[in-house]
């Protein structure tokens, strides 16, 4: 059985971009999402956004970071997903 599950490949997961809104909790972050969704009656597309809850081991994002995060298992009721890096730090003048 470990061979045939070494054999497969897992799907590829879910990563999204945003900018940090909150870390004041230990260990999460609240990343913003921003995205377009194309309006299924008028055809026009529709700014909307998203806030992730993000498990941040090593507390390195602060607010006003660029980030890219990945989908992963429910660590609790409400962060599913990951820091992978850091994109961009947010300017210093904030």
């Amino acid at each position: 059985m470990a061979e045939q599950a070494a054999g497969q490949k897992r799907k590829q997961r879910k990563r999204r971009e945003g900018v940090v809104v909150s870390d004041s909790s230990d260990k999460t972050i609240k990343v913003m999402h921003s995205f377009l969704q194309k309006s299924a009656k008028y055809g026009k597309y529709i700014r909307r956004r998203a806030t992730l809850h993000v498990h941040d081991e090593n507390n390195e994002a602060q607010v006003g970071d660029r980030v890219e995060v990945m989908a992963c298992r429910p660590i609790s009721k409400q962060k599913s997903w990951r820091l992978m890096r850091v994109i961009a730090k947010a300017p210093k003048g904030r």
